[in-house]
């Protein structure tokens, strides 16, 4: 069975309310009416049902919900209760009625912080500030977190290493040059996440160009920080580094590079050093290896709000629907 079919399966066994606000993308459209049939999730599509359902004829959206602001019996009471979240910001009630009524990925998180929805999965063709700004505003971080943070379930086929080739690769979306702390931080969450998602025991390397001493840099004194920190603050967790990729992944490259580490040859998540770093990592796997790259996917918020690549696929979509399925659970 593939990682995702395993998803999908625990997804169904508690289904949870999750919002599409991008009713204008076809490739959202496909994918509401494949969760619907596979029974993954109840769906709340953003828009006009008539515009919808005449733009995209061809995709049956019957036993979705529609919810189009401008009539909804809802939106004044969100609209009431997002002035009220947002007053000491100097929101007003006319600010709020624009955002809700036009800029459906507020509209949606509203849904999800009044209990009407439990996940929100967006950004196929809106930018990830887009879709995480309205979430930080209204949703906010989980109480016991201390950023909000973003990774890729990459799952690589005929791979030996790692869970049959499951990995998380973090921060490859969201936290552009993280601080030591920031990244101990990352690789707490992403371990929890790991253990949740693939229901296997991570092993975190916190990832530079340097393993155990090396090499010598500012960047890597970053990293030899970041594990410290992550020791001492997490201990729950097993984290080790700094640690080059190889050394990380593969067994025979880590007796000899770093033949004391509890972490070495045998790492699932991956933290990378920066932005760059994650995000050319995860894209390099999934167009060299072939790689499934479900994300990225949002740690730290108190709801599962979850970003798209703008180059997703309607596939894509339908697994992330899932994904944000279980996190709701």
């Amino acid at each position: 069975m593939s990682f995702i079919d395993n998803i999908k399966i625990r997804a169904k066994k508690n289904k949870k309310r999750i919002v599409l606000p991008e009713s204008m993308d076809e490739r959202v459209i496909e994918a509401a009416e494949r969760a619907i049939n596979e029974s993954l999730a109840d769906i709340v599509i953003i828009g006009n049902p008539d515009e919808i359902k005449a733009k995209f004829p061809q995709y049956n959206l019957n036993l979705c919900t529609i919810i189009d602001p401008q009539t909804s019996d809802l939106t004044e009471g969100l609209i009431n209760h997002f002035v009220e979240l947002r007053k000491n910001k100097g929101m007003t009630y006319n600010d709020a009625k624009e955002l809700l009524l036009n800029d459906f990925m507020y509209f949606a998180c509203m849904l999800v912080k009044d209990g009407y929805a439990d996940g929100v999965v967006s950004g196929a063709c809106h930018s990830t500030s887009n879709t995480l700004r309205p979430a930080l505003q209204i949703i906010k971080t989980k109480p016991d977190s201390s950023l909000v943070s973003a990774f890729f379930l990459m799952v690589v086929p005929n791979c030996k290493y790692a869970n049959n080739g499951t990995f998380i690769f973090a921060d490859a979306g969201l936290e552009q040059n993280p601080t030591s702390e920031r990244l101990a931080a990352i690789a707490a969450s992403s371990a929890e996440s790991y253990k949740t998602l693939v229901e296997d025991e991570p092993f975190v390397a916190m990832l530079s160009h340097s393993t155990m001493g090396s090499a010598s840099h500012a960047d890597v004194d970053k990293v030899v920080q970041g594990v410290k920190i992550a020791k001492e603050n997490y201990p729950q967790y097993k984290i080790d580094g700094e640690l080059q990729l190889d050394a990380a992944i593969v067994p025979e490259i880590a007796k000899s590079k770093a033949p004391n580490s509890i972490v070495a040859g045998r790492a699932n998540v991956l933290v990378f050093p920066d932005l760059d770093a994650g995000n050319i990592g995860y894209k390099l796997v999934q167009r060299l290896a072939n790689a499934e790259a479900y994300g990225p996917i949002t740690q730290g918020i108190a709801a599962p709000i979850n970003d798209l690549s703008r180059g997703c696929s309607s596939d894509d979509i339908v697994g992330v629907i899932a994904i944000t399925a279980l996190q709701a659970q």
